[in-house]
């Protein structure tokens, strides 16, 4: 009797359980994420009714060592059986099953099978894949499981899809799996004979002639040579006939059939028709016979008359022994050499030459390195030298180049120029490609030995400009003193025949003397940039090459060593590590080293206390503000609306690169050296206030006092030697000695030098 529905008659099939949560539909197995499907479990991870859990975990045991997931630790790893199936026939007289082989594969890395079936020729069956690749299930009731490693041996039989197969046997790689696996492998089990089989290889006997045939296969020459050709040179004398003379051939060797064609060298104005061939392909005998064979007088067979009767008939057979065969010589390759004889029907043909392919070919096969050519005709006349060319001398109208150009030929080309060079070492952006050098006139007159030059050099094209900067109560008219162009070394004559030699960049130098338009100029420096760009290409300029500067100070003698390091210690009582500029220089030109005052400066300036003077402002603003009013620059309320428009945060503040965007959109015109000096000033950080900028400016409303011209050219030429640029003050002695000479250092804390 059933107990009724009531409180407290009814179990509770939660009393002692802890876990009630509702399972997730992923899982992970072996690592991998995996969708749970059907086999997801019940509340608390309870299985359902007639629900079977399969293991977590594969059939493979747990070792030690790497936990990488079975698709990457047994990837491209696959097991292969071979194995066949009987599959009956009903529809047919001669047989009643089949026995049809295959092969078996299981891949490790997903537990996959695919099985295959070799296909042969005219087999009348679909053969191939007979199974895709993916998990088989295994036969019911275990239908909800799938064949794993363990499944798999020799000698027994596996059920796939209602179809029975029996594994006979497997790879080394799969039995040294299994056994390193523990399984124990069965011995292999023979293939039962298939009837069909049988029927068509006795089929295939019984086609067989019963006499042996002569077989003559050159297949295999052919598809190995095809296309191959040996080519000689060779020579027929045909001196001896009448009107006859030396006649050139050419000999085609082809390997793929051991066949010889022959073609004539016709020169022009030779006096002979060109004939296509000299000899059509064939194979060419050795000794041809006094008369042509009729047709069908040599035949590949010979066919034996055994008896005729009127009976039974006429019959015939082969003559296995072949009495009364031709046998000919033909020329192979082995026989054609470079200095032999070619017998090519009754004509002498000496083989002269060959080509590389042809050389190659016997080296590679008969081991022969001797190629000698055979000389058959006279050396060849010596070419006559042309005679050089006679260029007149300059005459003095246009340029060296030009005059010369006109020379060369009927048609008038101006002279070409070095684009590259153009194109590569022209001004771009901030580099100006400029060296720029200040000079003073080497001269006995007190007043030109004042005089101020600036000279620069272009190094886009080699050119010279010299500039002499205007100077108060001077009595000299500053301006342009030489126009730009290249300008010829001195000590040349005028009217000669060879090109005139120019100036080039290494002749620009500190302490270098240029000639120019007659007068003696003497460099005494340089601007920051000239020597930065010098310092860059070293291997340009040797006079800023740091390796031959010291290699120079390591040769000189140890007393002068000595003297060097006393001097430093007189000089520096205090210990400080630093000298004075003038005082070290005046010790090197002492030292008789071949220092020139160039490589002096560079020297210094790698191991110096570099300091940027300040520029004044005011003055920069006075000078931007006359370049403004004498350009009629009105677009500072514009360019106040484009600064307003790209602030979008309202802060009165700008990025330096946006500024200087502006400003070229609106073509500012002031130099590039005085804007970004401008820009410098005006600059917070990163950011500039360009209301600050634009009032300081503004010319119109601010106007600021003016300037001297001197000022004005400060920025104009854009150079800066001693106000404007970086200046050597104080040299740090100790770490120069300390890499040229090795000393030791004697101060406790010497400051490092800092980079150019």
């Amino acid at each position: 009797m059933a107990l009724p529905f009531l409180p407290g008659y009814s179990p509770n099939s939660r009393l002692g359980k802890e876990r009630f949560h509702k399972s997730q539909h992923f899982n992970y197995n072996n690592g991998v994420p995996l969708l749970v499907g059907s086999e997801k479990p019940g509340i608390g991870g309870e299985p359902l009714v007639g629900q079977k859990i399969k293991p977590k975990h594969s059939v493979y045991p747990k070792g030690q060592g790497s936990s990488m997931p079975s698709w990457v630790a047994f990837d491209k790893k696959t097991l292969c059986f071979e194995a066949y199936f009987q599959e009956n026939v009903t529809d047919a007289q001669n047989e009643t099953y089949r026995i049809r082989k295959c092969k078996i594969y299981f891949y490790l890395e997903d537990d996959t099978i695919q099985v295959v079936e070799p296909e042969f020729k005219n087999c009348g069956i679909p053969q191939g894949t007979l199974i895709c690749r993916h998990r088989i299930p295994l036969p019911p009731p275990n239908n909800n499981q799938f064949y794993n490693v363990y499944h798999f041996n020799l000698n027994q039989q596996m059920v796939l899809y209602s179809r029975t197969f029996t594994l006979t046997n497997c790879d080394p790689f799969t039995r040294n799996f299994l056994t390193r696996l523990g399984v124990i492998l069965n011995d292999p089990a023979p293939v039962p004979e298939d009837p069909y089989s049988s029927l068509r290889e006795q089929l295939d006997k019984n086609m067989n002639p019963l006499r042996p045939y002569e077989r003559c296969d050159t297949l295999k020459q052919f598809l190995d040579n095809d296309r191959k050709v040996l080519r000689f040179y060779c020579l027929w004398d045909d001196t001896e006939s009448v009107f006859g003379d030396p006649r050139e051939l050419v000999l085609y060797y082809f390997l793929a059939d051991d066949t010889i064609e022959i073609h004539e060298m016709f020169y022009p104005n030779s006096g002979r028709d060109a004939s296509p061939k000299f000899l059509r392909r064939g194979k060419l005998p050795k000794r041809p016979p006094a008369q042509m064979k009729q047709p069908g007088e040599i035949t590949e067979r010979t066919v034996l008359n055994v008896f005729a009767s009127k009976n039974q008939g006429e019959r015939y057979m082969l003559d296995n022994l072949q009495t009364g065969a031709v046998h000919e010589e033909f020329y192979k390759d082995h026989d054609l050499v470079i200095g032999g004889e070619v017998n090519v029907w009754g004509r002498r043909v000496i083989i002269t030459d060959c080509d590389d392919f042809t050389k190659d070919y016997y080296r590679s096969n008969y081991g022969i390195e001797d190629f000698t050519p055979v000389q058959y005709k006279a050396p060849p006349d010596p070419i006559p030298q042309k005679p050089p060319r006679l260029v007149p001398p300059y005459n003095g109208f246009g340029s060296e180049e030009d005059s010369l150009s006109s020379c060369q030929g009927l048609l008038l080309r101006p002279p070409r120029k070095d684009f590259n060079k153009f194109m590569e070492k022209d001004s771009c952006g901030m580099e100006s490609n400029v060296l720029n050098f200040r000079a003073k006139m080497v001269t006995s007159d007190a007043v030109d030995r004042e005089r101020v030059f600036i000279i620069s050099f272009y190094l886009c094209n080699d050119s010279i400009s010299v500039l002499e900067p205007p100077q108060r109560n001077s009595g000299v008219l500053g301006g342009k003193f030489l126009e730009r162009g290249r300008v010829k070394k001195p000590g040349q004559e005028l009217f000669k025949k060879e090109l005139s030699e120019y100036f080039t960049a290494q002749d620009l130098y500190v302490g270098a003397i240029l000639c120019i338009s007659g007068k003696n100029f003497q460099l005494v420096a340089a601007d920051e940039y000239t020597f930065n760009y010098m310092e860059k290409h070293a291997e340009e300029f040797p006079k800023a090459n740091m390796g031959s500067i010291l290699s120079k100070l390591r040769s000189v003698p140890e007393e002068k060593q000595s003297e060097i390091r006393k001097f430093v210690a007189l000089s520096d009582p205090t210990s400080t590590g630093f000298i004075a500029y003038e005082s070290f220089r005046n010790l090197l030109m002492d030292l008789d080293c071949g220092l020139s005052e160039h490589e002096v400066l560079v020297l210094c300036r790698r191991f110096s206390e570099r300091t940027q003077p300040d520029v004044d402002a005011g003055l920069m603003l006075a000078v931007a503000q006359d370049f403004l009013r004498k350009k009629h620059f009105e677009e500072i309320p514009d360019m106040a609306r484009a600064f307003t428009h790209r602030d979008r945060h309202n802060a009165g503040r700008l990025p330096t690169k946006e500024t200087r965007t502006v400003c070229k959109a609106f073509q500012l015109p002031l130099p590039e050296n005085l804007l970004g000096g401008l820009l410098s000033k005006f600059s917070d950080g990163d950011e500039i206030d360009y209301h600050a900028f634009l009032a300081g400016i503004n010319w119109i409303e601010n106007p600021a006092p003016p300037v001297m011209p001197s000022d004005v050219l400060k920025f104009c030429v854009n150079v800066g030697f001693d106000a404007n640029g970086a200046t050597v003050k104080n040299v740090n002695y100790t770490a120069l000695l300390q890499d040229v000479f090795s000393f030791p250092s004697n101060n406790a804390d010497p400051t490092t030098a800092t980079s150019t």
